[in-house]
C-alpha cells in the first residue's frame, strides 16, 4: 500500500511539469503567430507620451504639413495684394482684399497638434486677426478663429475698447494693442510680433 501511494505522489509532478511546458510552447506559438512590425506599427500612429492610447490614422496631407513646419502653404504670399478668405468656426468666413503682413507657425509639432497665427491688413486699413489649430489626425478637425480690428473711431467696438484704454493708460487703442488682446504673448506670439516691428515692445526707462 505504501508503494502505491510513493508511485501516485511520484506521477503528479511529472504531470504538472508537462503542463507547464505544454503552455509554455502554447504562448511561444501564440506570440510567433503575430505580425513582427505590428507593435511598431501601433506606436508609430498612437500619441506620444500615451501609451494606452490607442493608436489614430494619420492624415498624409497635414503629415505633409507638419513636415514642412515652420514654413507654411501661403508663406510666399506675405506682402502681396490679393482676395483673401479667413476661415472661423460658428461665425461667417471673412472675405477681403489685402495683404498677409506676417505668420508664424512652430519649427515641430511632436504632440500631433500646433498652432498657426497670421495678420492681415485690408485696402480698407482693417486688421485681421487669425489662429487656426492643426492637428495630424484623420479623425480630429482642425479650429479656426479670428478677429476683425477697426482702427476707425466710428467703429463701436473700437470706441468702447479705446475708451477702457485711454481710461487705463491714457492712449488710444492700436491695432498692436488689438493683436496682443487676441493672441496673447505666448512664445509663437512673439515670433510673430518679431516679424512685424518693435512697436510691441514694453520700452521702459
Amino acid at each position: 500500500m505504501s508503494s502505491e501511494r510513493t508511485e501516485e505522489f511520484s506521477e503528479q509532478p511529472v504531470s504538472r511539469s508537462r503542463q507547464v511546458s505544454d503552455d509554455g510552447r502554447d504562448r511561444e506559438t501564440k506570440s510567433s503567430d503575430a505580425p513582427p512590425d505590428h507593435a511598431t506599427r501601433q506606436e508609430a500612429t498612437a500619441a506620444p507620451g500615451d501609451a494606452k492610447s490607442p493608436p489614430q490614422e494619420v492624415s498624409e496631407a497635414k503629415a505633409r504639413m507638419r513636415s514642412r513646419l515652420p514654413a507654411l502653404d501661403d508663406d510666399a504670399d506675405v506682402g502681396v495684394q490679393k482676395e483673401q478668405t479667413v476661415t472661423r468656426d460658428g461665425k461667417a468666413d471673412l472675405a477681403f482684399t489685402g495683404a498677409l503682413l506676417a505668420f508664424a507657425a512652430p519649427a515641430s509639432a511632436p504632440t500631433g497638434h500646433w498652432q498657426e497665427y497670421r495678420i492681415y491688413q485690408t485696402n480698407g486699413g482693417k486688421y485681421v486677426f487669425s489662429k487656426v489649430t492643426r492637428t495630424v489626425f484623420a479623425k480630429e478637425h482642425d479650429t479656426y478663429g479670428a478677429e476683425v480690428f477697426d482702427p476707425s473711431p466710428s467703429s463701436v467696438p473700437s470706441q468702447l475698447l479705446r475708451s477702457a484704454r485711454e481710461i487705463a493708460r491714457s492712449r488710444p487703442l492700436t491695432w498692436a494693442d488689438a493683436a496682443v488682446a487676441f493672441f496673447g504673448y505666448d512664445p509663437l506670439a512673439k515670433a510673430l510680433y518679431r516679424k512685424l516691428s518693435g512697436r510691441f515692445e514694453e520700452h521702459i526707462n
